[in-house]
């Protein structure tokens, strides 16, 4: 089957020819999450090219680092792994795939839907974070890994994801053992978010669009101090794993 390309004022899309419908829905939800975004980071990028995957495997080809990636993320997440992103273009798993992919439980099926919605805000989150190395090197690539928990954890929550990860931070706190805080690159694609979820509920919006867009010269324990105005961290890993608790108690 031949493939396409669908436009959008900010966007354009590649695709097989029979997902056009679907890829007009892709381009729009992305139009909708710029202007959101546009409200609060400075720099929210355009012209950027989405890739729709028919299938896993095709997907795959794209990037053959993304099942290792997947391997390396706790199996409560997984399947939540379901694009990636480098240059001017987003690569993701297609609407139907994205179904087919998704669990009976709550907030599955929401969470896949928000998959190209998601990279796009890691990316504009990227965009505005001036502290990460430019252009993309092995420097950039080890400071994404040493902060994956912020940069997952804010593409997660300013995407929406994370409103919809309950059952899964449940499974992933029934299964997976105690977490490390802040999150550890196994669990940054799904509890990263809720350390800017505890943070924004405590200090505000805008203090999880600071947060996320900059990198503390004293790294994570820095970092989480100034956010959470100087408080202790031994104090906010104990709200925040009542957080947890809370979260997984609710579902």
């Amino acid at each position: 089957m031949p493939w396409v390309e669908s436009i959008s004022p900010s966007f354009r899309a590649r695709h097989e020819s029979a997902d056009a419908d679907d890829a007009d829905r892709v381009l729009m939800s992305l139009e909708h999450a710029r202007d959101r975004l546009a409200e609060l980071f400075p720099r929210t990028p355009s012209d950027l090219t989405v890739v729709l995957h028919r299938d896993s495997t095709s997907l795959s080809l794209s990037n053959p680092t993304l099942p290792v990636r997947r391997l390396m993320t706790a199996p409560a997440a997984r399947r939540y792994i379901a694009g990636w992103a480098a240059g001017e273009e987003l690569h993701v798993l297609a609407p139907a795939a994205l179904e087919a992919r998704a669990s009976n439980v709550p907030g599955s099926l929401e969470m896949l839907s928000l998959a190209a919605v998601s990279l796009y805000t890691r990316r504009v989150i990227a965009e505005n974070n001036r502290d990460l190395p430019r252009p993309y090197s092995p420097a950039r690539l080890a400071a994404e890994v040493r902060w994956a928990w912020l940069l997952d954890g804010g593409a997660g929550w300013f995407s929406g994801q994370t409103e919809h990860a309950r059952p899964a931070i449940a499974r992933r706190l029934r299964e997976g053992g105690r977490p490390r805080f802040p999150p550890s690159l196994r669990d940054a694609p799904l509890l990263g978010g809720t350390v800017i979820d505890l943070l924004a509920r405590e200090e505000g919006e805008r203090a999880a669009v600071r947060f996320v867009t900059h990198l503390h010269p004293q790294g994570a324990r820095g970092a989480l101090a100034a956010a959470f105005r100087g408080r202790a961290l031994v104090h906010t890993e104990g709200a925040w794993r009542s957080h947890l608790a809370r979260i997984a108690s609710a579902v």
